[in-house]
């Protein structure tokens, strides 16, 4: 093994590094800014069973250090990710991860079936979508709620499975224990923070849907104690997102005890970006002497 690869749930990855959902498109959209094939893996685009034409108005808008983003999940949906995207992303990197959405239970569970079907390394389950079953809270904010899409997904698939976490759950810590429990192999956090923006001059909210979701370096130090709190809580691999810009964000990530971390913001404002975290990680390890990640994983 090089120092840079990480034994994830019985893979040798090359480096810690995954490109965080909706931040990478499919991968061939970055593929004249960097070789896509020396990440540690990639993820596609969120997935929903049917295709989604996403939300309407405004969809990114910068704020303090971070952007806020209302896509709403626009995708080709599940059937025709398998047969277009998902051949190419196969050809760009070896580790390759689909993301997966619902608005019920019976979304999650046809979406997981299919995908369970095809070369997909693993499936990236994302909790923060609406229930519309109930009244529209994301499946990701009650454990109740995350645990049962969870076990019934975990039915569906021989995949191994990654939930990804809302920041905005009422008992993180409870949940990712209940997580655990209910078949994840991984969990991957933080998913954006809900937050609201305002147009003074015109005296309403700038989306559409009033609230959106705040990534970026905003958050990263509140997302660092989230995943630093959730991997002392479970004996899961945990993998680290919010606000990950540079090589030493994601040290910190793993020194909070992530075993991989997602860039995500990174990559609309640098779309090479992830190699040079990629190369600063290996540079600090160098300087330091360190053999393998695991000489600082987890020891904060």
């Amino acid at each position: 093994m090089s120092r840079l690869e990480v034994n994830f749930l019985n893979r040798i990855l090359k480096n810690p590094i995954l490109t965080a959902s909706g931040t990478f498109g499919y991968g061939i959209e970055f593929q004249k800014y960097m070789d896509v094939s020396r990440l540690g893996g990639i993820i596609s685009k969120g997935l929903t069973l049917n295709p989604k034409d996403g939300n309407t108005g405004i969809r990114i808008h910068e704020t303090a250090s971070g952007i806020m983003n209302s896509i709403g999940l626009q995708n080709p949906g599940v059937e025709h990710f398998i047969d277009h995207e998902l051949p190419i992303m196969r050809k760009l990197n070896d580790y390759v991860i689909a993301n997966l959405g619902g608005n019920s239970l019976s979304e999650y569970k046809e979406g997981a079936k299919m995908l369970d079907q095809t070369e997909v390394d693993a499936i990236e389950l994302n909790i923060s979508c609406p229930n519309v079953k109930e009244g529209g809270m994301a499946f990701g904010i009650v454990c109740e709620d995350a645990r049962l899409v969870t076990s019934e997904v975990r039915k569906i698939t021989t995949k191994p499975l990654i939930v990804k976490m809302s920041p905005n759950a009422y008992e993180l810590v409870r949940m990712a224990r209940e997580l655990e429990e209910a078949g994840a192999d991984a969990l991957s956090l933080v998913n954006t923070f809900n937050a609201l923006a305002i147009d003074v001059e015109k005296r309403k909210p700038i989306f559409d849907n009033i609230t959106a979701g705040l990534s970026g370096p905003a958050i990263k130090p509140i997302a660092l104690r989230m995943v630093r709190e959730v991997a002392r809580a479970v004996s899961i691999p945990v993998i680290g997102i919010g606000g990950i810009m540079s090589a030493k964000d994601a040290l910190e990530f793993i020194m909070a005890g992530a075993t991989l971390v997602e860039l995500g913001t990174l990559n609309l404002i640098n779309p090479s970006g992830a190699i040079d975290v990629i190369d600063g990680i290996d540079d600090y390890m160098n300087r330091h002497g360190i053999d393998d990640l695991s000489e600082i994983r987890g020891i904060i």
